[in-house]
């Protein structure tokens, strides 16, 4: 009984038990009403915003009509403009093409190039200068063929162009092989006091071209520099004692990699459908194909027959080089069948982006199936070879002359140059092992007009396959401050440099800001290298930080596509096609949406500016978002005039958001309307004066802005 009395509460302590209870009850009555209250609150806010955000879409319906009228209007307006400056451009060039005069052929015409390569093949010019003079002219049509085939919508014609471009191909590539085999006749004549071999090196804008002769076949020779371009190779010792010839070819261009792509890749024609009725929608937007399939077979036959054209036409490509490349693999000819036995058909696509005046590159996709470990082939997605290509060769010396007296004997031959087959296939005297032949080391210094982002990758060239693979190269070396890279192979063959197509991506951040009336500066933060373009009218200029291996472009003005390609060639690539997303992550936003915010953006370029935004990847698909602002003048944009807008397929708003804020919010910004189109909603905020000067842009500026943002897409790939 004394322990239960010992546990009972005093009075005092009864009632302060009671009062505590009676303080909880009443804060817990006090927090539940002031909840209900701000749950009162929030409850008439969010129906205070519904009754607004209801009269603001009642409003936006009544003027929506108008707006995308408004709209559609001036695209329409652009784009046939553009359209018609188009076709008188064309006019004009075929014009002045005809007034040139200058004797060279119309590659459009069959006849005249036909006529110009029958007669360029029967010259007997072997002389270096006139002949690389000759390869000049050939190359400025190679180009215009690359032009007209970009372009062309018939088979039949699309057919010509192509076999006049691989012949026209061939025949360079051939008539490198005269002028290499002249020099190589006469080698010693020009020997070197000091080693008493020969080596010269021949060079123009085109080609660099080191030639090496083994008259002393020195047991001790090793290799040799040639310092003025930069190339070298080291020879094993059953080379240094055989009568050889080497040959370093760089060609600028690259006939190689367009051979593997013509080979291995087929064309499909995208659908282009129009936002407005006028414009259409660049292919890199990566809509439908069409035509992929037909159930009535109608047109199989021609297509079969084109087919067959086609595949006939691409065998002629390689010519000289085909031939010699094809005789070198036989040395390895069993491996070589068993790696063509175990591959599978390639099954490769390329999907032509001709959209009008577009800036979007040539998408290719070459998918490799062949399962052999050792094989990797080069996916020309994936990589993108830079610098031109470098061919390889080795060479049986030509016959020497003697001189007796006056008299000069030489043993004329019709063979041309002949390969030098190596690995050496002959036996040793027990009949049981091969003689070993150790692999031959090259070395290149990097083109100076390419910009390498990193290490760059070497591929060589699989005659066989008509393709780049990266194996058989051994012992790469790479010299970053020298620019200079070294590797062995165990055969003599072209070879290419190599970097990854999407290294500078995706886009840290962009902006498009006005610089003054048809002129605008377009900044991408890449992940390597950031870029800077300025757009004056239709033409565009390449400004970088990056001026190493861009001197030949920086500062130049040329047309889009133009800079484009310069870019491309040089490395620095910002553009994307239909298989980007294969390779780098993207936003994964509606292509619709998007390129209509393209074509808005476009129109309002010379007044506002736009800037990328971390909301852009938090607000779904179907919506896009920006930073936007009237600007005039040439100077940065004070950061307290952007401001956050949202685009939808239906309606645009401006966000009450921030990019500081913690969290999306899609609430639009008190006091804001609802519009339908982004151009209405960005003119709400705008001077009297910056409205016109919208109305007032040049089309072909509009043209040129649009383009470059549909090539690429930085909504997409931010």
């Amino acid at each position: 009984m004394s322990s239960k009395k010992g546990h009972k509460l005093s009075k005092a302590q009864k009632v302060k038990q009671q009062k505590e209870e009676e303080e909880k009850r009443l804060q817990e009555e006090e927090e539940a009403r002031l909840q209900a209250e701000k749950e009162e609150q929030e409850r008439l806010e969010r129906e205070r915003k519904e009754k607004e955000r209801e009269r603001l879409e009642l409003k936006d319906r009544e003027c929506r009509e108008s707006e995308l009228s408004e709209l559609r209007h001036l695209l329409e307006e652009n784009h046939t403009a553009v359209t018609k400056w188009k076709a008188e451009a064309v006019e004009n060039a075929m014009w002045e093409r005809y007034m040139r005069c200058d004797g060279s052929p119309d590659p459009a015409v069959q006849q005249d190039i036909n006529t110009y390569i029958s007669l360029w093949r029967d010259d007997p010019e072997v002389s270096v200068t006139p002949v690389l003079k000759q390869c000049s002219l050939a190359l400025q049509l190679v180009e215009e063929l690359e032009a007209l085939l970009a372009d062309v919508t018939d088979p039949q014609e699309a057919l010509r162009y192509r076999e006049a471009l691989m012949n026209l191909q061939e025949l360079i590539h051939s008539k490198h092989h005269l002028t290499a085999e002249e020099i190589l006749k006469r080698a010693s004549e020009n020997t070197d006091t000091e080693t008493g071999n020969m080596q010269t090196v021949v060079k123009d804008e085109n080609i660099t071209l080191c030639l090496w002769a083994n008259l002393e076949k020195n047991p001790r020779f090793k290799g040799l520099n040639f310092e003025e371009v930069g190339f070298g190779f080291e020879l094993p010792k059953q080379l240094a004692v055989s009568d050889i010839a080497v040959r370093i070819l760089h060609t600028h261009y690259d006939h190689l990699t367009l051979l593997a792509r013509t080979t291995h890749l087929k064309i499909h024609t995208l659908s282009h459908r129009s936002l407005s009725g006028g414009d259409e929608i660049p292919a890199g937007l990566a809509l439908p194909e069409q035509g992929e399939a037909r159930d009535n077979g109608e047109g199989k036959d021609d297509n079969e027959t084109q087919q067959q054209r086609v595949d006939e036409e691409v065998q002629s490509i390689q010519g000289v080089e085909g031939r010699k490349s094809a005789a070198s693999q036989q040395s390895r000819k069993t491996s070589a069948q068993t790696a063509e036995g175990r591959g599978s058909q390639i099954q490769t696509q390329m999907e032509a982006l001709s959209a009008e005046g577009d800036l979007t590159s040539p998408s290719e996709d070459l998918t490799v199936v062949d399962s052999t470990e050792h094989v990797q082939v080069v996916d020309l997605m994936e990589y993108t070879p830079l610098g031109g290509v470098f061919y390889f060769d080795v060479f049986h010396l030509p016959p020497q002359a003697h001189h007796v007296n006056s008299w000069e004997i030489r043993q004329l031959l019709d063979t041309g140059l002949q390969v030098f087959y190596y690995p050496i296939e002959k036996l040793s005297s027990d009949d049981t092992d091969t003689i070993s032949c150790p692999p031959v080391t090259v070395s290149v210094r990097l083109p100076n007009c390419v910009v390498f982002l990193e290490t760059p990758q070497v591929a060589r060239w699989d005659a066989a396959g008509k393709q780049w693979r990266m194996d058989g190269i051994a012992d790469v070396s790479y010299k970053e401050e020298e620019a200079e890279i070294s590797f062995k192979m165990d055969v003599f063959q072209a070879f290419v440099l190599m970097q990854e197509t999407y290294t500078n991506f995706p886009f840290q951040s962009w902006e498009l800001r006005p610089l003054g009336p048809d002129s605008a500066v377009f900044t991408v933060k890449g992940a390597f290298v950031d870029v800077t373009i300025t757009i004056q009218g239709d033409q565009c200029m390449l400004l970088s930080g990056q001026e190493k291996g861009l001197s030949h472009l920086l500062g130049k003005q040329m047309s889009g596509p133009a800079l484009q390609r310069a870019m491309l060639n040089a490395g620095i690539n910002i553009f994307v096609n239909e298989h980007t997303d294969k390779y780098v992550s993207t936003c994964g936003k509606d292509p619709l949406t998007e390129h209509a915010a393209y074509e808005q953006m476009a129109l309002f370029a010379s007044a506002c500016a736009f800037s990328w935004s971390k909301w852009n990847s938090k607000c779904g698909a179907e919506h896009l978002v920006m930073q936007a602002c009237e600007h005039h003048g040439p100077t940065p944009v004070p950061k307290d005039l952007w401001h956050l807008y949202l685009l939808g397929a239906q309606m645009s708003l401006k966000l009450e958001i921030t990019e500081k804020s913690e969290a999306f919010c899609p609430d639009h910004y008190p006091g804001s309307e609802l519009h339908s189109t982004f151009i209405h909603m960005l003119q709400d905020d705008m001077s009297t004066d910056g409205i016109v000067r919208t109305r007032e842009s040049n089309y072909l500026f509009v043209n040129t802005v649009q383009n470059l943002l549909c090539a690429t897409r930085p909504l997409m790939y931010s």
